[in-house]
């Protein structure tokens, strides 16, 4: 029996709690990793009668739920909040739209989630975290002296606390490496753990397809931090061999746009090579799901979840148990 295949529902949010939990099984998956949007997971909501009827319906679909994900709070803990921002907030974050104010209430709603995941009885949760200094990534101005080092700073400062909320209710934090995140390759994860000392909430939602593109070793990336691998994402993406319009940066382009030099793609239809990645998982023990995060703009959303589910399930196999060449002692 392989690794469970869920569904992550932050994509299908348009959908209520209940038709994706039956769509995500009739499309093959094992459960569900619940987005705090839409109605799916309500965090301000999360007292012990509403996770235990989440529970109940989860129940009655024989479905499961092993994470919930905070991403677009988490995006508000950290960075220079503009009018975006209020797109993806709830209106009890936003307020009165002062951006100090946002950050402190997404920290707090960040608190609160760890506390709701505890009581739904999913031990963690994967989001964003946002970044102070996501601007200066392209260097010119150049960067004045501890600028960088000040950005880190101000994620430790806010997540450290956050964390602290974390491990005291036995909660994982997986930040999805991500370009806009304090950690958008190895680098800057490295860097991000350092910061914030290596703290032991905090961890990744392994996910490749954000660093695949860049020309980030993504399975590498699971070995140097075999320990802090708390969640994964199945995610495929393509990128150009050819010389193309738009590179790396997108160039102001939306997605499914043929003159952009990288897309995300149904799983197994893109470049990530899941194989090597299956065997990566196995060498450092994870045993979580595998949570399906299914972005494709050119392909029907059910016809590609249901793709994505038999595709994971066919690639996934058990770690061996014996070493072949101990056959041979005498």
């Amino acid at each position: 029996m392989g690794r469970p295949v869920t569904l992550f529902t932050g994509q299908w949010a348009d959908l209520d709690c209940e038709s994706v939990i039956i769509k995500a099984k009739e499309m093959g998956y094992d459960g569900v990793e619940f987005g705090c949007w839409g109605d799916h997971f309500e965090v301000d909501k999360a007292d012990a009668a509403y996770c235990a009827a989440k529970r109940e319906l989860l129940e009655k679909h024989d479905m499961k739920c092993f994470a919930i994900s905070s991403h677009l709070v988490g995006q508000a803990v950290c960075d220079l909040i503009d009018g975006r921002h209020q797109q993806i907030v709830p209106d009890y974050i936003w307020g009165d739209g002062d951006p100090e104010g946002v950050r402190q209430r997404a920290a707090e709603e960040l608190k609160k989630t760890a506390i709701a995941a505890k009581e739904f009885g999913v031990s963690v949760v994967n989001g964003f975290t946002g970044s102070s200094i996501w601007h200066l990534l392209y260097s010119f101005p150049p960067v004045l002296p501890g600028q960088i080092e000040a950005g880190y700073k101000d994620f430790a400062d806010r997540f450290g606390p956050i964390m602290d909320v974390f491990q005291e209710n036995g909660i994982k934090f997986g930040l999805e490496v991500h370009p806009t995140e304090i950690a958008f390759d190895i680098a800057s994860a490295e860097t991000a753990l350092e910061a914030i000392d290596y703290h032991p909430a905090f961890g990744f939602n392994y996910d490749p397809s954000h660093l695949g593109y860049q020309g980030v070793d993504y399975v590498e990336f699971i070995y140097r931090f075999s320990d802090r691998i708390n969640h994964v994402h199945m995610k495929d993406v393509s990128w150009s061999d050819h010389p193309v319009d738009a590179g790396v940066f997108g160039g102001h382009l939306d997605f499914h746009n043929r003159r952009r030099f990288w897309d995300f793609k149904s799983v197994g239809r893109g470049r990530i090579d899941f194989e090597r990645i299956i065997r990566a998982l196995n060498d450092i023990e994870y045993t979580g799901p595998l949570s399906v995060e299914w972005e494709d703009g050119g392909m029907d959303r059910v016809a590609g979840g249901a793709e994505s589910a038999a595709f994971v399930k066919q690639v996934d196999f058990p770690a061996s148990n014996i070493v072949f060449d101990a056959q041979f002692d005498r």
